[in-house]
């Protein structure tokens, strides 16, 4: 039996590109959600983390787009869709530390590189589909089973 046994769940969150103020909404919101399941603090914690992470690289650097989180007995599911400019090299954009954010991310504390990083560092499967001029799709998940 896993940690949750009750019915498959979706939210859907619009993300608004430059709303730095915004940024983490849906995170937090999740983070609420999995601590009202009774989930075990340091699946939440990853999971907020992630999510937190790719909130901010769509406000910093796609103008914005859609996240759908699902949560079932064995996974929680993260996809967060934009219609941004897409990474150019999804390799360079794994390296701690590389980063193309604005000097207006940056003088908020924000861009310092470790987005992509921090998500994969959280997760435990992470999928990039993404191509210039077309936008990317960040898929994530965290398998519930074993965790606690």
């Amino acid at each position: 039996m896993g940690l949750y046994t009750g019915p498959a769940m979706t939210y859907t969150y619009q993300i608004s590109g430059e709303d730095f103020a915004s940024a983490g909404a849906a995170s937090s919101d999740i983070k609420k959600k999995l601590r009202q399941l009774g989930l075990p603090n340091p699946l939440i914690k990853r999971t907020a983390i992630a999510m937190y992470e790719a909130e901010i690289n769509m406000v910093i650097h796609a103008g914005g787009g859609v996240t759908e989180v699902s949560i079932d007995p064995d996974r929680i599911s993260m996809e967060f869709r934009d219609e941004g400019p897409g990474i150019p090299d999804v390799s360079l954009a794994m390296t701690e530390g590389w980063s193309t954010a604005s000097d207006e991310a940056r003088q908020l504390g924000f861009g310092a590189g470790m987005g992509l990083p921090n998500i994969e560092r959280n997760v435990d499967s992470l999928d990039i589909d993404t191509a210039e001029d077309r936008g990317t799709t960040v898929r994530m998940i965290l398998r519930l089973e074993g965790t606690g």
